[in-house]
């Protein structure tokens, strides 16, 4: 099982003419905008057209499970900020360290707070990570802030290696460097968490630019 990151789930249905999936889509977007409402948040309002913008990811996807190592990365980055990040050890679970559960649970970690499989991210400033009553039916029951999500991944690149330039954005030369390094045995030990980086980024920064939702499916 994987996990993919779209950004286009709307426009890709209005461009099809999937009425059916449209009025789903509809209700979705409407109580997402019920809880940015009570929230005191401007409305968000979905494009109908796709943007010319494409992710540069080569994945598409990752395994579940690497989501919880770049949570991990990040957590750790900002638990010890001073220390170089170290490899999760063989046999271990990164969902179980300390600082994953410490920055869960103040809810404005929006990468380390956010369902692993499903819900969104929407292009809107927010500082915690939102839950919507039983009511809205909103998958995921957190919703996160796609422009935290960026600034967040932005912060841990480094820890992981990853080279920025000055205005915390990614070229496609470092992103063919990314993959170089990992080479055809996943050799790198980060290779897990650069992947999810790249995958996430790459989403975030449409989402950002374009003013699409992240969905998680």
């Amino acid at each position: 099982m994987s996990l993919e990151l779209d950004t286009h789930h709307y426009a890709e249905a209005v461009k099809r003419n999937d009425l059916e999936y449209l009025g789903e889509l509809r209700e979705e977007l409407q109580a997402l905008n019920e809880l940015l409402e009570g929230e005191g948040l401007p409305a968000h309002e979905e494009p109908e057209h796709r943007g010319t913008d494409t992710a540069r990811d080569r994945t598409g996807s990752v395994p579940y499970s690497f989501v919880h190592y770049l949570r991990r990365a990040y957590a750790c980055s900002l638990e010890y900020p001073d220390r170089p990040l170290e490899p999760v050890a063989p046999g271990v679970d990164p969902a179980d360290d300390p600082a994953v559960d410490k920055f869960t649970y103040r809810f404005d970690s929006h990468l380390v707070c956010h369902s692993d499989c499903e819900g969104y991210y929407l292009p809107v400033e927010f500082d915690h990570v939102l839950f919507p009553d039983d009511e809205l039916e909103i998958p995921g029951g957190m919703v996160g802030s796609s422009v935290a999500l960026l600034r967040e991944l932005v912060y841990v690149a480094p820890y992981l290696g990853i080279a920025l330039d000055n205005e915390g954005e990614l070229s496609d030369n470092e992103i063919e460097s990314i993959y170089a390094a990992h080479g055809d045995d996943d050799d790198h030990p980060f290779y897990r968490e650069r992947e999810t980086w790249v995958l996430f980024y790459e989403a975030a920064r449409i989402s950002v630019t374009a003013g699409t939702v992240i969905t998680f499916c």
